[in-house]
């Protein structure tokens, strides 16, 4: 069975944090932008720079749905609490997810500074 691919903007320092702390934390194959095929390019939405997404199998999830599918695949409690998440209605968490994701997207300088003021952590 292979890993689910993280697709991410490889430009974006709060982009591949993120990237980067989901696979540690799951299992996750990592695909910057600048490093997408032709062929990989072909099943991203024209706008794919615009948000994440992830490759599964020969499906394609983007933006909230993506950050959905990957937060429930974490061995957190943020994993846990989107698998709790996932038990709602999807145009619930649609509702909920797709703003939500957006915003974060659209305001990521600032959670960077935000990721890169916390204490490290402890092994």
């Amino acid at each position: 069975m292979t890993r689910p691919t993280i697709v991410y903007d490889d430009d974006c320092g709060f982009c591949t944090w993120s990237a980067e702390y989901a696979d540690a934390h799951g299992n996750f194959h990592l695909l910057g932008f600048s490093k997408l095929t032709p062929e990989e390019r072909a099943r991203l939405p024209d706008d794919y720079e615009d948000c994440m997404h992830v490759f599964d199998g020969d499906d394609t999830y983007s933006c909230g749905e993506a950050a959905e599918f990957v937060a429930a695949q974490l061995n957190t409690a943020e994993g846990t609490a989107a698998r709790v998440f996932q038990s709602l209605p999807e145009g619930a968490r649609r509702h909920v997810r797709d703003p939500t994701y957006r915003f974060i997207a659209d305001h990521r300088d600032w959670f960077g500074k935000v990721r890169s003021k916390r204490p490290p952590a402890r092994d």
